[in-house]
């Protein structure tokens, strides 16, 4: 057997599941990407069959992502698997992974069917995915919960259908690490074509046991865990990849096995999914967490500072947590953040350095010094400013004080239009928000949160507004930055137009579809 246990991501779909707001098919791009120089082994993009928006960015993640394997989960429904196989053909290597609940509760109260019809159509649903490919994974939905001869009559029928990959997973988190190690014990012993087949496994952490099962599983005879970045998911989520990844890293010597994670790579990963899924990372997470590496106690302090290994068991270093080791001012040149952004990891074709350098002095002359997160934060909001986009803020001020009535005035880029609203309201940011109201003739959108936060530490740190908005049944998410925070909130609601105006884009497009199916 072999000692690589391939990590298989599902930021992406079971992740976003959780979210209040979905995420943009750049957003899920730009994650896609992380988690490929993160070097995980199969990224799930989607649920194809879902919506076109899901589609879409499932084709798009399957175009651009070479370096890992792309998945597309689908029901053991012949259209969903369709669905896979057309959105990811355009892909150098795909997978499509389809499942269907086992478990009595599931078979009898959800599906409604016998364990024989059941098992025909995983069968089924199995044979029609490899004429898409042979690289087709069979979930056992609800496995924890599943009888154990009825688990190995499933598992043993999806091999013998096709299925290079089969997945257990522990669907509700209701199991313990004893018998769910036992679970995967008992497949290996008892399923008599298990070796032509790579067992996977799926925990879910409703009772905070997702990362305990999976390493169970692993040490059980396991090779794929199924994981989300920071742990996101449906509930309580699921089995945290730099969790697990760490532990396989930081034991390799009494445990023997390994990844091709790039470990490096898991504090920037974390810190994007954090920011573009507007889910913050609790301070005492493990291997993330802003505490992770803090030591309060002045025994801890003298320790580490006698011996680093005395209170750390990982260095800060190892997850791609970095030092500022530059003063970066607004005297600081072009070579000097190139350089500073080679050392973050990034290439140059990972950015425009004149539109980089602009916005960097800009900041610098209004905060001093710009830090590592500073220079992070304005690369990611920088593409998203340079994009082409059809709302474009041109022109922002805005006024409020004490016995002062707060008013505001906006000029945004309206496709290839200029329009200027001026407006009152109950602070300066309402009275923003009031003027682009206006502008778009006060379509029917409805702020349903919006959150303040800090983008780095002290009375100078950046803003950064995160909005929730309802349009059409669907809510969006938009983020903005700046170092006003009237700025910042301004942006954050031009995010979420520039995301309805696609999403009416792609309605138009799907009616127009329609209409011609419909003439013809």
């Amino acid at each position: 057997m072999t000692n690589q246990v391939k990590i298989f991501d599902t930021t992406l779909r079971d992740g976003e599941q959780a979210l209040s707001a979905s995420l943009s098919a750049k957003d899920k791009l730009q994650i896609a990407l992380a988690l490929e120089r993160l070097g995980v082994d199969i990224i799930e993009a989607g649920f194809p069959v879902s919506s076109p928006g899901d589609f879409a960015s499932v084709q798009m993640i399957a175009q651009q992502v070479k370096n890992a394997t792309v998945c597309g989960l689908a029901r053991a429904v012949k259209a969903d698997i369709d669905a896979c196989g057309q959105a990811l053909q355009v892909a150098e290597q795909f997978r499509i992974h389809t499942f269907i609940a086992t478990s009595d509760i599931h078979v009898n109260a959800k599906l409604r069917k016998s364990q024989d019809e059941v098992v025909e159509m995983a069968v089924a649903a199995v044979k029609h995915a490899c004429r898409y490919t042979d690289d087709v994974e069979f979930s056992c939905e609800d496995a924890g919960r599943t009888h154990i001869d009825y688990l190995c009559r499933m598992v043993e029928a999806a091999i013998d259908a096709g299925a290079s990959t089969i997945n257990i997973p522990d669907t509700v988190g209701y199991t313990t690490p004893t018998e769910f190690g036992g679970i995967i014990t008992q497949l290996f012993e008892r399923v008599p074509n298990i070796d032509k087949a790579t067992i996977s496994v799926h925990c879910h952490n409703d009772l905070g046991l997702a990362v305990a099962n999976s390493l169970a599983a692993v040490e059980a005879g396991a090779r794929q865990v199924e994981s989300t970045i920071n742990g996101i998911g449906e509930r309580a989520g699921n089995c945290a990849l730099e969790e697990i990844a760490m532990i396989l890293q930081t034991r390799q010597s009494m445990l023997g096995l390994s990844t091709n994670i790039n470990a490096t790579e898991i504090s920037r990963t974390s810190k994007l999914v954090s920011q573009l899924c507007n889910m913050p990372v609790q301070a005492n997470k493990a291997v993330v967490g802003a505490n992770a590496f803090s030591h309060s106690s002045g025994i801890h302090q003298d320790g580490v500072l006698k011996a680093q290994n005395t209170y750390e068991i990982m260095t800060p270093e190892s997850v791609g947590i970095n030092k500022n080791n530059l003063n970066l001012t607004s005297r600081s040149g072009r070579h000097v953040i190139r350089h500073r952004l080679q050392e973050l990891g990034y290439s140059d074709t990972d950015y425009d350095l004149e539109a980089i350098y602009t916005s960097f002095v800009q900041l610098a002359d209004t905060k001093g010094t710009v830090y590592d997160y500073d220079l992070e934060a304005l690369l990611f909001f920088d593409k998203q400013k340079h994009e082409s986009a059809f709302y474009k803020l041109s022109y922002l001020q805005a006024t409020s004080g004490h016995e002062i009535i707060p008013s505001a005035t906006v000029r945004l880029q309206v496709g290839d239009t200029l329009v200027t609203r001026s407006a009152t309201g109950n602070g300066p940011v309402n009275a923003a928000y009031e003027a682009i109201m206006d502008i778009l003739g006060h379509q029917d959108i409805e702020i349903v949160d919006f959150t303040l936060d800090s983008k780095g530490e002290g009375a100078d740190a950046l803003a950064q507004v995160s909005v929730i908005a309802q349009y059409k049944n669907r809510r969006f998410h938009g983020r903005g930055l700046a170092t006003d925070i009237v700025e910042a909130g301004v942006n954050a609601l031009i995010y979420v137009l520039n995301n309805t105006h696609v999403a009416d884009q792609i309605d138009q497009h799907r009616q127009q579809q329609d209409s011609v199916a419909g003439i013809k």
